[in-house]
């Protein structure tokens, strides 16, 4: 019982009427000032809990700006690395960053849709990240496939581009525009506990005059302030579990890059393990073909001369063979130009039926069918249309299990606006690969053409299969598609621009006849540091007619060269123990700058050598009679040089 209470009780049993009235106004007085107590108190408490929810929104935000800033941050110092090292794994790390990136912006999102203006900043903040999004993932995609010079260069344009600029902008006003309204609802919660506690104090007035509401208004007082110090406590406690946790995740973060080191190096390891293997195995399989037709043809030499010769043809193939593998790597390194040029699918494919076969195994059952408007043409490099048909068919065999059929269909289509993709309307040539494996899941479908995602374990697969042909088919304007049932198996069909040759076009893929040259005998000094090679190219040059001299190491060229009477051309390999080629003829030209130059080497090939070499013309290992006599007869053939020379003579 209250003390209002028990006044009234002894006024009632007082039994004066004066005293009766004045305790019912008591009690009266007494109810509504504990009512207007209560109400006053109660609103209090609302406001207060209101406060603490907007103030922990307003926290959330300012630190979920924060996080997506250092989150951005993280995710372009990973892409710095990728660019710099092509390290595949930081390639993996640097798309996770991103994707959290695009996470936190998502619930930015989410936990900001009550504030017109801070969704105004988000929206900005959207475009802004789609953007750096664009400028990044063109930097990957350069990285990814080698144009290291020019992914260094966009990175280092990108750095200080204007999208990375706007998106601190927009995340700096996002934080700074929560801590203007934390600090309009911090005021307004102190208005309201203000004038709260005004009201409390009117009341407390009328308390005065009764000692029980008195007592009862001073103990709810009491217990108002000890609510907001225990508020205050658990906001500080609050802020603590923060830090803790803050420095739990950094602590967390440093073990995680250690281990991602560790997993790095061991994932390098077994990809330069299987990479040499591949190749050791390919390398031995055109050797064994060189190796015994040159020795099938010895012992035939003399007896069946027809045969030896069949088995010179074979062991040339086989040595063709290897060169061409050699160009491969070459062009899947980036090493070597690659090669645009009008292609027939369709008997692109029929081609590859060994390489397919060989590579899929006697399990897989190879059809290739030909439509209506197959033997139309695209324009493209056969190397790269080579490795994307077989990267379909190697997952689709992966898919199959290694069991089943795979059928590879051509066949010509006209395709409107945006019928498939962002294809241009016109005549596509459609190529699809089709197999009877297990099929995808529609949330499988949106991801497969994604950088390094892979549903292969750990070791089996990088991710960057379907990406690689993805990315081809943009490079050629065309597109991509992909249909799968779950059980059935899956289609991937490729849409390449037909390719329609007019007159120019003709001349411009027709080989043009070599020019005729005249056959001159020349003065030349052969710089190769192996005996083998030198001693090849010595005879094929006797064999040519020419006159050569030969200098074993390019640090003796400049005496070679100044004890012999005449010289015409220098043919020099271009990576020796030393002196480089280029570095040895830059020396002797300074001296002798009318002596034409022929670089030979089996590292730059002919991508773009001629620029790379101080416009010299460069030769191409392994190489025949002819290519080595065409060779010699350009270098020399060259304004000022050798043939002129002997022309003016």
């Amino acid at each position: 019982m209250s003390d209002t209470e028990r006044e009234v009780a002894g006024a009632e049993r007082t039994g004066t009427p004066w005293h009766s009235i004045a305790l019912l106004v008591m009690a009266v007085l007494g109810v509504v000032v504990l009512v207007a107590l209560n109400l006053t108190l109660g609103e209090a408490n609302r406001e207060r809990d209101r406060a603490l929810k907007l103030q922990t929104h307003s926290y959330e935000v300012m630190i979920l700006s924060a996080s997506l800033t250092g989150t951005i941050a993280h995710a372009e110092a990973s892409l710095g690395r990728y660019v710099i090292s092509a390290d595949k794994d930081l390639g993996q790390a640097y798309s996770a960053d991103w994707t959290l990136a695009s996470q936190q912006l998502s619930r930015l999102d989410r936990i900001t849709s009550d504030s017109p203006e801070q969704q105004a900043l988000i929206g900005k903040l959207q475009r802004a990240m789609a953007v750096r999004g664009d400028e990044l993932g063109n930097i990957a995609l350069n990285t990814l496939y080698k144009r290291n010079d020019q992914a260094l260069a966009l990175f280092y344009k990108a750095r200080l581009g204007p999208s990375r600029a706007e998106i601190d902008r927009l995340l700096e006003e996002i934080g700074a525009q929560e801590r203007r309204v934390l600090a309009d609802r911090t005021g307004l919660a102190l208005k309201s506990v203000a004038r709260s506690s005004r009201v409390a104090s009117a009341l407390s007035i009328f308390g005065i005059l009764l000692a029980g509401g008195a007592v009862a208004l001073g103990w709810l007082t009491v217990t108002a302030l000890s609510q907001r110090a225990v508020a205050r406590a658990e906001a500080a406690a609050e802020r603590d579990r923060a830090a803790e946790l803050e420095a739990a995740v950094e602590q967390a973060s440093a073990v995680l890059l250690a281990q991602e080191s560790k997993l790095r190096q061991v994932q390098k390891m077994q990809a330069v393990g299987q990479l040499t293997g591949g190749i050791a195995h390919d390398f031995n399989n055109m050797l064994a073909v060189v190796l015994g037709g040159l020795e099938l043809a010895k012992r035939q030499v003399a007896a069946d001369p027809t045969a030896a010769q069949r088995h010179i043809d074979n062991a040339t193939e086989g040595a063709n063979r290897a060169a061409a593998l050699t160009r491969q790597l070459l062009a899947f390194s980036r090493e070597e130009a690659l090669r645009s040029e009008p292609i027939e699918p369709v008997t692109l494919v029929r081609g590859m039926s060994d390489l397919l076969d060989r590579t899929l195994g006697d399990t897989i059952e190879v059809t290739v069918d030909a439509s209506d408007g197959a033997n139309w043409l695209v324009r493209s490099d056969p190397h790269q249309l080579e490795n994307a048909i077989l990267n379909l068919a190697v997952n689709a065999r992966d898919a199959m299990e290694g069991r089943g059929k795979l059928t590879i269909t051509t066949a010509g289509v006209t395709l409107a606006e945006n019928a498939v993709g962002t294809c241009a309307p016109g005549d596509y040539v459609a190529l699809s690969v089709a197999d009877t494996g297990c099929g995808m899941t529609p949330d499988l479908l949106e991801r497969v053409f994604e950088p390094f995602f892979t549903t292969k374990p750990a070791g089996k697969g990088t991710g960057l299969g379907l990406s690689q042909v993805f990315a081809f088919v943009r490079q050629a304007e065309g597109e991509g598609g992909l249909k799968a049932v779950v059980g059935e198996g899956t289609t991937v069909t490729l849409y390449l621009p037909r390719y329609v040759a007019d007159a120019s076009a003709a001349d411009e893929s027709t080989p043009a006849t070599p020019a005729p040259f005249e056959h001159r005998t020349l003065d030349i000094l052969i710089v190769e540091d192996d005996p083998r090679v030198l001693a090849a190219t010595m005879g094929a040059l006797q064999e040519l007619g020419h006159r050569p001299v030969a200098c074993n190491d390019p640090l003796a060229a400049p005496a070679a060269l100044d004890a012999l009477e005449r010289v015409d051309l220098i043919v020099s390999d271009v990576l020796m123990p030393g002196q480089t080629g280029p570095e040895m003829i830059a020396g002797l030209l300074r001296k002798r700058p009318e002596i034409a130059v022929l670089f030979v080497t089996g590292y730059a090939g002919d991508a773009g050598g001629e620029a790379e070499f101080g416009g010299h013309h460069v030769l191409r290992k392994p190489f025949t009679l002819a290519t080595l006599e065409r060779a010699v007869a350009a270098a020399a053939n060259r304004p000022g040089g050798a043939l002129d020379s002997i022309a003016a003579e």
